[in-house]
């Protein structure tokens, strides 16, 4: 009976990590937040928060998934980290836009790890409240809706400049607060400054790997002590799922934005926030 037992609740652990898991991969890179989504799931369905220990695998998958979408911009990032040899052609100038586009990525993630740090105990009084998420929700799709408006160029990454990185970063530092879409915030911040949709994306999508890359090496003690604990096979569930649909999500995305404005996922926010903010009176 004790084997029965435990074999339920290890399905309905590898289950749960599996939802869980494909909710962080699709919402970590739609414009549509994840934390939001959580929110609504604990809500709906009675699936809690996870913990910062499989939070932070299913954030590898991702990590994972925007490495094998994005491998072209990865390589070139790799390119600039290489010495530049003093003679000129093709491989001088990959080295050159590998280093160019590194400095764009430190220049972007900079804002939010500065505010992070500094406002890290007053960021996560906000995560227990779950008004504050619904209201964040509709603030996100009205960020959207904004951005669109003002979107009116054609850039590519090529041609960003270092305040543009700055200023997109700025928006990043919105994305603390649950509830506020991280590639929403980034991407408004890149059609603001002329950015194409796609580009804006890419830049958006780029910018999560220092983030995510950070999480996962602060934490990786924890990580070897829930393997050595026999607890891996739901967190390899969890981040199998969640790579596989981050890269559902990002080949998605990409494909819809470049003939569809990002509008639709306004009205999509607007109403998974009042979702949040509605259900709890019913759910009393």
């Amino acid at each position: 009976m004790k084997a029965i037992t435990y074999g339920i609740a290890i399905y309905m652990s590898i289950w749960k990590a599996i939802v869980l898991g494909i909710v962080q991969g699709l919402t970590e890179f739609l414009p549509v937040s994840s934390s939001g989504h959580l929110v609504l799931l604990g809500q709906l369905f009675g699936l809690e928060e996870p913990d910062l220990t499989f939070d932070v695998m299913v954030h590898l998958g991702t990590l994972i998934a925007v490495v094998v979408a994005l491998r072209g911009e990865i390589g070139l990032l790799l390119q600039g980290l290489r010495p530049m040899d003093m003679e000129q052609g093709p491989a001088a100038s990959r080295v050159k836009a590998g280093r160019r586009l590194i400095l764009l990525l430190v220049i972007g993630t900079l804002p939010a790890a500065v505010v992070g740090l500094i406002a890290k105990d007053f960021i996560e009084q906000l995560f227990g409240s779950v008004a504050f998420v619904g209201v964040a929700l509709l603030i996100t799709g009205s960020l959207l809706w904004w951005a669109e408006g003002r979107h009116d160029g054609g850039r590519t990454l090529e041609e960003m400049k270092p305040q543009d990185a700055l200023h997109i970063g700025t928006m990043q530092i919105l994305a603390l607060a649950p509830g506020i879409s991280r590639s929403g915030t980034t991407i408004s911040g890149g059609l603001v400054r002329g950015l194409t949709r796609s580009e804006a994306a890419r830049f958006s999508f780029l910018l999560s790997i220092p983030v995510i890359a950070g999480a996962v090496l602060l934490q990786i003690d924890d990580l070897f002590a829930a393997f050595a604990g026999g607890t891996w096979v739901p967190l390899v569930a969890g981040t199998v799922a969640a790579a596989l649909s981050g890269f559902v999500a990002i080949e998605g995305l990409l494909k819809l934005i470049r003939h569809h404005s990002l509008r639709v996922f306004s009205y999509y926010t607007w109403a998974v926030g009042l979702m949040v903010l509605i259900l709890p009176h019913f759910l009393r």
